[in-house]
Protein backbone atom coordinates (compact mmCIF):
# COMPACT_ATOMS: atom_id res chain seq x y z
CA UNK A 1 0.00 0.00 0.00
CA UNK A 2 3.18 2.61 0.95
CA UNK A 3 4.50 1.57 -2.54
CA UNK A 4 1.43 2.26 -4.08
CA UNK A 5 0.79 5.96 -2.67
CA UNK A 6 4.56 6.61 -3.18
CA UNK A 7 4.29 5.70 -7.50
CA UNK A 8 0.95 7.64 -7.34
CA UNK A 9 2.54 10.76 -5.75
CA UNK A 10 5.69 10.49 -8.00
CA UNK A 11 3.06 9.82 -11.14
CA UNK A 12 1.72 13.84 -9.72
CA UNK A 13 5.21 14.96 -9.53
CA UNK A 14 5.61 13.87 -12.86
CA UNK A 15 2.52 14.75 -15.22
CA UNK A 16 3.76 18.83 -15.06
CA UNK A 17 6.78 17.64 -17.06
CA UNK A 18 5.59 14.50 -18.72
CA UNK A 19 1.91 15.60 -20.32
CA UNK A 20 3.06 18.72 -22.27
CA UNK A 21 5.72 16.38 -24.03
CA UNK A 22 2.96 14.16 -24.56
CA UNK A 23 0.73 16.78 -25.80
CA UNK A 24 3.88 17.61 -28.07
CA UNK A 25 4.27 14.76 -29.98
CA UNK A 26 0.51 14.25 -30.40
CA UNK A 27 0.58 17.83 -32.10
CA UNK A 28 3.50 17.37 -34.47
CA UNK A 29 2.63 13.57 -35.51
CA UNK A 30 -0.66 13.81 -35.55
CA UNK A 31 -3.06 16.99 -35.18
CA UNK A 32 -0.96 19.41 -36.89
CA UNK A 33 -0.66 17.03 -39.88
CA UNK A 34 -4.36 16.43 -39.96
CA UNK A 35 -5.01 20.04 -39.69
CA UNK A 36 -2.72 21.12 -42.51
CA UNK A 37 -3.96 18.77 -44.97
CA UNK A 38 -7.58 19.68 -43.86
CA UNK A 39 -6.48 23.62 -44.34
CA UNK A 40 -5.26 23.09 -48.30
CA UNK A 41 -7.88 20.58 -48.99
CA UNK A 42 -10.12 23.66 -48.77
CA UNK A 43 -8.02 25.50 -51.01
CA UNK A 44 -8.01 22.21 -53.77
CA UNK A 45 -5.71 21.08 -52.91
CA UNK A 46 -3.99 18.00 -52.18
CA UNK A 47 -1.06 15.50 -52.09
CA UNK A 48 0.14 11.93 -51.21
CA UNK A 49 -1.45 10.94 -47.83
CA UNK A 50 0.74 11.44 -44.75
CA UNK A 51 2.03 8.57 -43.07
CA UNK A 52 2.80 8.81 -39.15
CA UNK A 53 6.27 10.15 -38.34
CA UNK A 54 7.89 9.37 -41.71
CA UNK A 55 5.58 11.24 -43.94
CA UNK A 56 6.23 10.84 -47.99
CA UNK A 57 9.87 10.10 -47.26
CA UNK A 58 9.78 6.20 -47.83
CA UNK A 59 7.89 6.62 -51.00
CA UNK A 60 10.66 9.42 -52.50
CA UNK A 61 13.16 6.50 -51.41
CA UNK A 62 11.86 4.14 -53.09
CA UNK A 63 10.89 6.16 -56.52
CA UNK A 64 14.56 8.04 -56.67
CA UNK A 65 16.13 4.16 -55.95
CA UNK A 66 13.93 2.51 -58.94
CA UNK A 67 14.99 5.79 -60.94
CA UNK A 68 18.79 5.32 -60.43
CA UNK A 69 18.60 2.17 -62.46
CA UNK A 70 17.37 4.14 -65.84
CA UNK A 71 19.76 5.13 -68.90
CA UNK A 72 18.42 8.17 -70.96
CA UNK A 73 18.78 8.14 -74.60
CA UNK A 74 21.78 11.25 -74.23
CA UNK A 75 19.66 13.23 -76.99
CA UNK A 76 16.63 13.18 -74.65
CA UNK A 77 16.70 16.73 -72.26
CA UNK A 78 13.75 15.49 -70.91
CA UNK A 79 15.26 14.54 -67.38
CA UNK A 80 12.48 15.62 -64.94
CA UNK A 81 11.26 12.02 -64.50
CA UNK A 82 14.74 10.49 -63.56
CA UNK A 83 16.07 12.80 -61.34
CA UNK A 84 13.05 13.58 -59.17
CA UNK A 85 10.38 10.68 -59.96
CA UNK A 86 8.43 11.40 -57.09
CA UNK A 87 7.45 15.03 -58.46
CA UNK A 88 7.19 13.59 -61.69
CA UNK A 89 4.17 11.45 -60.65
CA UNK A 90 2.72 13.70 -58.00
CA UNK A 91 2.37 16.34 -60.77
CA UNK A 92 0.21 13.40 -62.72
CA UNK A 93 -1.76 12.92 -59.75
CA UNK A 94 -3.04 15.81 -58.34
CA UNK A 95 -1.64 18.61 -60.20
CA UNK A 96 0.97 21.55 -61.01
CA UNK A 97 0.52 22.37 -57.17
CA UNK A 98 0.43 19.80 -54.27
CA UNK A 99 1.51 19.12 -51.17
CA UNK A 100 3.83 16.60 -49.48
CA UNK A 101 5.12 15.70 -46.04
CA UNK A 102 8.96 15.61 -45.78
CA UNK A 103 9.01 13.63 -42.32
CA UNK A 104 6.40 15.79 -39.87
CA UNK A 105 7.51 18.97 -42.39
CA UNK A 106 4.61 19.97 -44.16
CA UNK A 107 6.31 21.00 -47.97
CA UNK A 108 4.13 22.96 -50.76
CA UNK A 109 5.07 22.37 -54.53
CA UNK A 110 4.43 25.28 -56.43
CA UNK A 111 5.45 25.06 -59.92
CA UNK A 112 3.50 28.22 -61.29
CA UNK A 113 6.37 30.52 -62.43
CA UNK A 114 4.92 33.62 -61.52
CA UNK A 115 4.03 32.71 -58.07
CA UNK A 116 7.42 31.22 -57.71
CA UNK A 117 8.64 34.00 -58.55
CA UNK A 118 6.90 35.98 -56.33
CA UNK A 119 8.34 33.78 -53.27
CA UNK A 120 11.83 33.83 -54.03
CA UNK A 121 11.31 38.25 -54.84
CA UNK A 122 9.57 39.14 -51.81
CA UNK A 123 10.98 41.44 -49.42
CA UNK A 124 8.35 41.09 -47.32
CA UNK A 125 9.96 38.33 -44.37
CA UNK A 126 6.95 35.98 -45.53
CA UNK A 127 9.47 33.51 -47.25
CA UNK A 128 12.74 32.90 -45.77
CA UNK A 129 15.57 30.27 -46.45
CA UNK A 130 14.43 27.01 -44.58
CA UNK A 131 15.79 26.41 -41.52
CA UNK A 132 17.50 22.95 -42.48
CA UNK A 133 18.80 20.27 -40.80
CA UNK A 134 22.08 20.12 -39.17
CA UNK A 135 23.44 18.72 -42.19
CA UNK A 136 23.29 21.38 -44.51
CA UNK A 137 25.01 23.80 -42.30
CA UNK A 138 28.49 21.61 -41.35
CA UNK A 139 28.17 20.76 -45.58
CA UNK A 140 27.54 24.38 -46.83
CA UNK A 141 28.51 26.89 -43.44
CA UNK A 142 26.65 29.09 -41.94
CA UNK A 143 27.09 32.04 -44.99
CA UNK A 144 24.98 34.37 -47.17
CA UNK A 145 22.73 31.77 -48.07
CA UNK A 146 21.48 30.47 -44.75
CA UNK A 147 21.77 33.58 -42.48
CA UNK A 148 19.01 36.57 -42.22
CA UNK A 149 17.86 39.95 -41.25
CA UNK A 150 20.54 42.48 -40.21
CA UNK A 151 22.82 40.07 -40.55
CA UNK A 152 22.84 39.17 -44.22
CA UNK A 153 22.55 42.96 -44.57
CA UNK A 154 25.56 43.28 -42.98
CA UNK A 155 27.41 40.20 -44.81
CA UNK A 156 26.14 40.80 -48.15
CA UNK A 157 27.41 44.50 -48.06
CA UNK A 158 30.72 43.28 -47.24
CA UNK A 159 30.97 40.98 -49.51
CA UNK A 160 29.67 42.68 -52.31
CA UNK A 161 32.67 44.74 -53.62
CA UNK A 162 35.14 40.97 -54.03
CA UNK A 163 32.24 40.44 -56.76
CA UNK A 164 32.52 43.84 -58.59
CA UNK A 165 33.39 43.80 -62.66
CA UNK A 166 36.78 45.47 -61.69
CA UNK A 167 37.47 42.37 -59.49
CA UNK A 168 36.40 39.86 -61.77
CA UNK A 169 38.41 41.32 -64.80
CA UNK A 170 41.80 40.87 -62.02
CA UNK A 171 40.71 37.44 -61.27
CA UNK A 172 40.41 36.36 -65.45
CA UNK A 173 44.25 36.25 -65.39
CA UNK A 174 44.24 33.52 -62.62
CA UNK A 175 41.86 31.91 -63.91
CA UNK A 176 43.56 31.48 -67.12
CA UNK A 177 46.72 30.32 -65.47
CA UNK A 178 44.83 27.66 -63.80
CA UNK A 179 43.08 26.40 -66.65
CA UNK A 180 46.39 26.63 -69.06
CA UNK A 181 47.35 23.71 -66.43
CA UNK A 182 45.01 21.53 -66.95
CA UNK A 183 45.17 21.35 -70.97
CA UNK A 184 49.15 21.42 -70.58
CA UNK A 185 48.73 17.99 -68.26
CA UNK A 186 45.60 16.92 -71.50
CA UNK A 187 48.34 17.57 -73.71
CA UNK A 188 50.73 15.62 -71.93
CA UNK A 189 48.41 12.64 -71.90
CA UNK A 190 48.62 12.63 -75.62
CA UNK A 191 50.78 10.24 -76.92
CA UNK A 192 52.87 11.13 -80.33
CA UNK A 193 50.91 7.72 -81.95
CA UNK A 194 47.32 9.05 -80.62
CA UNK A 195 45.05 11.50 -82.60
CA UNK A 196 42.32 11.17 -79.67
CA UNK A 197 42.05 10.46 -75.84
CA UNK A 198 39.23 9.58 -73.53
CA UNK A 199 38.99 11.26 -70.74
CA UNK A 200 36.49 11.48 -67.66
CA UNK A 201 36.09 15.55 -67.83
CA UNK A 202 33.90 15.56 -65.13
CA UNK A 203 36.33 15.05 -62.50
CA UNK A 204 38.96 17.55 -64.02
CA UNK A 205 36.71 19.99 -63.93
CA UNK A 206 36.11 19.48 -60.36
CA UNK A 207 39.88 19.64 -59.56
CA UNK A 208 40.38 23.05 -61.89
CA UNK A 209 37.02 24.97 -60.37
CA UNK A 210 38.49 24.03 -57.30
CA UNK A 211 41.62 25.20 -58.01
CA UNK A 212 40.24 28.13 -59.62
CA UNK A 213 38.19 29.34 -56.37
CA UNK A 214 41.74 28.74 -54.21
CA UNK A 215 43.64 30.97 -55.88
CA UNK A 216 41.10 33.98 -57.28
CA UNK A 217 39.48 33.89 -54.10
CA UNK A 218 41.54 32.90 -51.59
CA UNK A 219 45.17 33.11 -53.06
CA UNK A 220 45.98 29.48 -51.68
CA UNK A 221 45.65 26.29 -54.57
CA UNK A 222 43.92 23.24 -55.17
CA UNK A 223 46.93 21.41 -53.73
CA UNK A 224 47.27 23.69 -50.45
CA UNK A 225 43.37 23.30 -50.15
CA UNK A 226 43.31 19.10 -50.84
CA UNK A 227 41.99 18.31 -47.63
CA UNK A 228 39.45 20.45 -47.67
CA UNK A 229 38.14 19.53 -50.94
CA UNK A 230 38.33 15.40 -50.00
CA UNK A 231 36.40 16.64 -46.72
CA UNK A 232 33.77 18.62 -48.57
CA UNK A 233 33.37 16.09 -50.94
CA UNK A 234 32.85 13.46 -48.04
CA UNK A 235 30.69 15.29 -45.83
CA UNK A 236 28.18 15.99 -49.12
CA UNK A 237 27.67 12.26 -49.55
CA UNK A 238 26.00 12.22 -46.04
CA UNK A 239 24.25 15.19 -47.06
CA UNK A 240 22.86 13.40 -50.36
CA UNK A 241 21.85 10.46 -47.96
CA UNK A 242 20.30 12.24 -44.83
CA UNK A 243 17.41 13.95 -48.22
CA UNK A 244 15.39 10.63 -47.05
CA UNK A 245 15.63 9.71 -43.55
CA UNK A 246 13.50 10.74 -40.94
CA UNK A 247 15.01 13.83 -38.89
CA UNK A 248 14.56 13.71 -34.99
CA UNK A 249 15.05 16.75 -33.41
CA UNK A 250 17.71 16.24 -30.85
CA UNK A 251 19.75 13.35 -32.31
CA UNK A 252 22.32 15.87 -33.73
CA UNK A 253 23.95 16.61 -30.70
CA UNK A 254 24.51 12.48 -29.72
CA UNK A 255 27.48 10.79 -30.60
CA UNK A 256 26.29 8.89 -33.14
CA UNK A 257 28.70 6.66 -36.03
CA UNK A 258 27.44 9.06 -38.11
CA UNK A 259 27.68 12.30 -36.22
CA UNK A 260 30.89 11.48 -34.85
CA UNK A 261 32.00 11.24 -38.60
CA UNK A 262 30.14 14.65 -39.54
CA UNK A 263 32.35 16.27 -36.56
CA UNK A 264 35.58 14.99 -37.50
CA UNK A 265 35.01 15.67 -41.45
CA UNK A 266 33.90 19.25 -40.06
CA UNK A 267 36.47 19.91 -38.04
CA UNK A 268 39.17 19.29 -41.11
CA UNK A 269 37.45 21.52 -42.98
CA UNK A 270 37.46 24.23 -40.64
CA UNK A 271 40.97 23.15 -39.48
CA UNK A 272 42.62 23.59 -43.31
CA UNK A 273 40.58 26.82 -43.67
CA UNK A 274 42.38 28.27 -40.53
CA UNK A 275 45.60 27.13 -42.28
CA UNK A 276 44.48 29.40 -45.37
CA UNK A 277 43.68 32.19 -42.98
CA UNK A 278 46.80 32.29 -40.78
CA UNK A 279 48.82 31.94 -43.54
CA UNK A 280 47.49 34.95 -45.26
CA UNK A 281 47.32 37.04 -41.31
CA UNK A 282 51.40 36.11 -41.24
CA UNK A 283 52.45 37.19 -45.14
CA UNK A 284 50.33 40.68 -44.57
CA UNK A 285 50.82 41.97 -41.52
CA UNK A 286 48.45 45.43 -42.37
CA UNK A 287 47.33 44.54 -46.23
CA UNK A 288 45.11 41.58 -46.23
CA UNK A 289 44.94 41.64 -50.25
CA UNK A 290 41.79 42.52 -51.87
CA UNK A 291 40.16 39.27 -52.61
CA UNK A 292 37.46 37.50 -51.44
CA UNK A 293 39.73 36.43 -48.15
CA UNK A 294 41.12 39.53 -47.69
CA UNK A 295 38.26 41.56 -47.86
CA UNK A 296 36.41 39.94 -45.18
CA UNK A 297 39.53 39.93 -42.83
CA UNK A 298 40.08 43.91 -43.20
CA UNK A 299 35.99 43.65 -41.93
CA UNK A 300 37.52 41.49 -38.87
CA UNK A 301 39.39 45.03 -37.92
CA UNK A 302 36.83 47.26 -39.11
CA UNK A 303 35.48 49.95 -36.63
CA UNK A 304 32.57 50.06 -38.45
CA UNK A 305 29.90 48.12 -37.20
CA UNK A 306 27.95 47.61 -40.25
CA UNK A 307 30.84 46.13 -42.11
CA UNK A 308 32.11 44.14 -38.98
CA UNK A 309 32.81 40.63 -39.25
CA UNK A 310 33.97 37.81 -37.05
CA UNK A 311 36.63 35.08 -37.27
CA UNK A 312 33.65 32.51 -36.98
CA UNK A 313 31.97 34.15 -39.59
CA UNK A 314 34.33 34.50 -41.77
CA UNK A 315 35.30 31.03 -41.80
CA UNK A 316 31.66 29.60 -42.43
CA UNK A 317 31.40 32.14 -45.21
CA UNK A 318 34.85 29.99 -46.76
CA UNK A 319 32.80 26.84 -46.24
CA UNK A 320 29.84 28.39 -47.99
CA UNK A 321 31.72 29.53 -51.15
CA UNK A 322 34.06 26.84 -51.40
CA UNK A 323 31.61 24.24 -51.98
CA UNK A 324 29.02 26.27 -53.91
CA UNK A 325 31.10 27.63 -55.96
CA UNK A 326 32.86 24.67 -56.96
CA UNK A 327 29.69 22.84 -57.59
CA UNK A 328 28.28 25.04 -59.46
CA UNK A 329 30.69 26.09 -62.07
CA UNK A 330 32.41 22.81 -62.26
CA UNK A 331 28.68 21.74 -63.06
CA UNK A 332 27.68 24.11 -65.85
CA UNK A 333 30.65 23.01 -67.52
CA UNK A 334 30.05 19.23 -67.45
CA UNK A 335 26.28 19.76 -68.92
CA UNK A 336 27.56 22.46 -71.78
CA UNK A 337 30.51 20.33 -72.70
CA UNK A 338 27.87 17.29 -73.11
CA UNK A 339 25.53 19.29 -75.42
CA UNK A 340 28.30 20.65 -77.57
CA UNK A 341 29.37 17.07 -77.69
CA UNK A 342 25.92 15.68 -78.86
CA UNK A 343 26.02 19.13 -81.22
CA UNK A 344 28.96 19.40 -83.18
CA UNK A 345 27.23 21.94 -85.09
CA UNK A 346 27.10 23.94 -82.13
CA UNK A 347 30.88 23.64 -80.89
CA UNK A 348 32.03 24.66 -84.56
CA UNK A 349 29.92 27.57 -84.11
CA UNK A 350 31.22 28.80 -80.59
CA UNK A 351 34.46 27.45 -82.09
CA UNK A 352 34.40 29.87 -84.83
CA UNK A 353 33.15 33.05 -82.76
CA UNK A 354 36.42 32.35 -80.45
CA UNK A 355 38.46 32.11 -82.96
CA UNK A 356 37.21 35.41 -84.38
CA UNK A 357 36.85 37.54 -80.91
CA UNK A 358 40.32 36.00 -79.45
CA UNK A 359 42.25 33.84 -82.08
CA UNK A 360 43.58 30.70 -82.30
CA UNK A 361 46.31 31.17 -79.46
CA UNK A 362 45.63 34.47 -77.84
CA UNK A 363 45.17 33.95 -74.35
CA UNK A 364 41.58 35.30 -73.73
CA UNK A 365 40.06 38.32 -71.05
CA UNK A 366 37.62 39.78 -69.63
CA UNK A 367 36.92 41.89 -72.52
CA UNK A 368 36.83 39.17 -74.67
CA UNK A 369 33.89 37.06 -73.09
CA UNK A 370 31.35 40.08 -73.71
CA UNK A 371 31.86 39.92 -77.77
CA UNK A 372 30.96 35.81 -77.33
CA UNK A 373 27.22 36.46 -77.75
CA UNK A 374 27.19 32.94 -78.86
CA UNK A 375 28.81 31.10 -75.93
CA UNK A 376 26.51 33.33 -73.54
CA UNK A 377 23.52 31.86 -75.54
CA UNK A 378 24.66 28.28 -75.62
CA UNK A 379 25.56 28.64 -71.62
CA UNK A 380 22.11 30.15 -71.31
CA UNK A 381 20.52 27.07 -73.09
CA UNK A 382 22.73 24.81 -70.85
CA UNK A 383 21.31 26.61 -67.37
CA UNK A 384 18.10 26.01 -68.56
CA UNK A 385 18.11 22.28 -69.34
CA UNK A 386 20.91 21.47 -66.93
CA UNK A 387 20.65 23.79 -64.62
CA UNK A 388 23.22 22.69 -61.34
CA UNK A 389 20.42 24.28 -59.10
CA UNK A 390 17.16 21.78 -59.72
CA UNK A 391 14.97 23.79 -56.77
CA UNK A 392 14.34 26.33 -54.35
CA UNK A 393 13.35 26.10 -51.25
CA UNK A 394 12.03 28.94 -49.21
CA UNK A 395 10.21 28.53 -45.62
CA UNK A 396 6.98 30.11 -44.35
CA UNK A 397 7.55 32.21 -41.25
CA UNK A 398 4.24 33.30 -40.10
CA UNK A 399 0.74 32.45 -42.18
CA UNK A 400 1.07 33.98 -44.88
CA UNK A 401 -0.97 34.99 -48.31
CA UNK A 402 1.01 34.88 -52.15
CA UNK A 403 -0.98 34.71 -54.48
CA UNK A 404 -4.45 32.60 -54.36
CA UNK A 405 -2.71 30.38 -51.89
CA UNK A 406 -3.40 30.62 -47.94
CA UNK A 407 0.23 29.13 -46.26
CA UNK A 408 0.43 28.13 -42.52
CA UNK A 409 3.78 28.83 -41.04
CA UNK A 410 6.28 26.55 -40.96
CA UNK A 411 5.37 25.11 -44.28
CA UNK A 412 8.15 24.61 -47.16
CA UNK A 413 8.03 25.77 -50.28
CA UNK A 414 9.56 23.96 -53.24
CA UNK A 415 9.86 26.46 -56.23
CA UNK A 416 10.94 23.76 -58.85
CA UNK A 417 14.05 25.11 -61.12
CA UNK A 418 13.88 21.96 -63.45
CA UNK A 419 10.24 21.77 -64.00
CA UNK A 420 9.80 25.60 -64.87
CA UNK A 421 12.66 25.83 -67.31
CA UNK A 422 11.42 22.74 -69.80
CA UNK A 423 7.58 23.86 -68.95
CA UNK A 424 6.10 23.97 -72.76
CA UNK A 425 3.24 26.96 -71.74
CA UNK A 426 6.56 29.26 -70.89
CA UNK A 427 9.01 28.13 -73.76
CA UNK A 428 6.80 27.22 -76.29
CA UNK A 429 6.91 23.33 -78.14
CA UNK A 430 10.37 22.92 -78.06
CA UNK A 431 10.88 23.81 -75.00
CA UNK A 432 13.05 20.05 -74.03
CA UNK A 433 15.52 20.46 -77.29
CA UNK A 434 18.36 22.35 -77.29
CA UNK A 435 18.16 25.33 -79.22
CA UNK A 436 20.52 28.68 -77.85
CA UNK A 437 18.66 30.81 -80.42
CA UNK A 438 16.16 31.12 -78.21
CA UNK A 439 17.67 33.32 -76.44
CA UNK A 440 19.30 35.24 -79.62
CA UNK A 441 17.28 38.51 -78.39
CA UNK A 442 18.20 38.53 -74.49
CA UNK A 443 16.46 36.06 -71.75
CA UNK A 444 13.66 38.63 -70.90
CA UNK A 445 12.33 37.82 -74.33
CA UNK A 446 13.13 34.24 -74.92
CA UNK A 447 10.21 32.82 -73.31
CA UNK A 448 6.08 33.60 -73.23
CA UNK A 449 6.64 34.98 -70.03
CA UNK A 450 9.50 37.70 -69.09
CA UNK A 451 12.49 36.81 -67.27
CA UNK A 452 11.53 32.94 -66.90
CA UNK A 453 15.37 31.19 -66.67
CA UNK A 454 15.87 31.70 -63.16
CA UNK A 455 19.22 29.44 -62.66
CA UNK A 456 20.28 31.78 -59.69
CA UNK A 457 17.17 32.75 -58.65
CA UNK A 458 15.86 35.92 -58.30
CA UNK A 459 15.31 39.09 -56.36
CA UNK A 460 17.50 40.55 -52.99
CA UNK A 461 18.85 36.94 -52.68
CA UNK A 462 19.76 35.99 -56.16
CA UNK A 463 23.22 34.24 -56.21
CA UNK A 464 26.37 37.14 -55.52
CA UNK A 465 28.71 34.88 -57.43
CA UNK A 466 26.69 34.67 -60.36
CA UNK A 467 28.90 36.92 -62.49
CA UNK A 468 31.99 34.82 -60.84
CA UNK A 469 30.53 31.44 -62.44
CA UNK A 470 29.92 32.70 -65.44
CA UNK A 471 33.54 34.14 -65.61
CA UNK A 472 34.76 30.32 -64.82
CA UNK A 473 33.06 28.66 -66.99
CA UNK A 474 33.66 31.00 -70.22
CA UNK A 475 37.29 31.07 -69.71
CA UNK A 476 37.41 27.43 -69.60
CA UNK A 477 35.42 26.78 -72.37
CA UNK A 478 37.28 29.59 -74.56
CA UNK A 479 40.44 28.04 -73.93
CA UNK A 480 39.10 24.16 -74.45
CA UNK A 481 37.56 25.39 -78.16
CA UNK A 482 40.78 27.33 -78.72
CA UNK A 483 43.15 23.69 -78.60
CA UNK A 484 40.27 20.60 -78.77
CA UNK A 485 37.65 18.94 -80.38
CA UNK A 486 35.17 16.89 -78.08
CA UNK A 487 33.11 14.21 -78.78
CA UNK A 488 31.12 11.89 -76.21
CA UNK A 489 32.81 8.42 -75.58
CA UNK A 490 30.40 5.21 -76.41
CA UNK A 491 30.87 4.67 -72.48
CA UNK A 492 28.54 7.89 -71.29
CA UNK A 493 25.46 6.39 -69.84
CA UNK A 494 23.12 9.59 -69.78
CA UNK A 495 21.94 9.53 -66.19
CA UNK A 496 21.20 13.38 -64.65
CA UNK A 497 20.77 12.81 -60.69
CA UNK A 498 19.90 14.44 -57.79
CA UNK A 499 22.78 14.93 -55.48
CA UNK A 500 21.43 18.39 -54.04
CA UNK A 501 23.06 19.39 -57.89
CA UNK A 502 22.66 18.10 -60.81
CA UNK A 503 25.67 15.89 -61.20
CA UNK A 504 26.11 12.76 -64.32
CA UNK A 505 25.34 9.83 -62.08
CA UNK A 506 28.30 8.07 -64.36
CA UNK A 507 30.75 10.61 -64.74
CA UNK A 508 31.28 11.96 -68.39
CA UNK A 509 33.86 10.27 -70.59
CA UNK A 510 34.60 11.93 -73.76
CA UNK A 511 36.96 11.45 -76.47
CA UNK A 512 39.50 14.70 -76.65
CA UNK A 513 41.29 15.57 -80.04
CA UNK A 514 43.92 18.33 -79.95
CA UNK A 515 42.75 20.53 -83.11
CA UNK A 516 46.57 20.51 -84.87
CA UNK A 517 46.06 16.49 -85.29
CA UNK A 518 46.51 15.88 -88.66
Amino acid sequence: MELLSTINLLALILLPFVFPKIWEACWIFLLRPWMITRRFKKQGISGPKYRFVYGNLQEMKKMKKEAKDWVLDPNSNDIFPRVVPHYHNWLSQYGETFLYWNGTKPTLFISDPELGKQILSTKLGFAVVAKTRHEVFILFGKGLPFIEGDDWVRHRRILNPAFSMDRLKVMTKRMVDCTLRMLEDWRKQISGEEVMMRMEINKDFHRLISDIIATTAFGSSYEEGIELFKSQTELEEYFVISLTSVFIPGTQYLPTPTNLQLWKLDKKVKDSIKRIIDARLKSNSKNYGDDLLGIMLKAATSKESEKTMSMDEIIEECKTFYISGQGSSSILLTWTTLLLSLHQDWQETLREEVFNECGKDTVPDSDTFSKLKLMNMVLMESLRLYGPVIKMVREATQDMKIGHLDIPKGTSIIVPFLKMHTDKAIWGEDAKQFNPLRFENGVSQAANQPNALLPFSVGPRTCIAQNFAMMKTKTVLTMILQRFRISLSREYKHAPVDNFNLHPQYGLPVMLQPLDTK
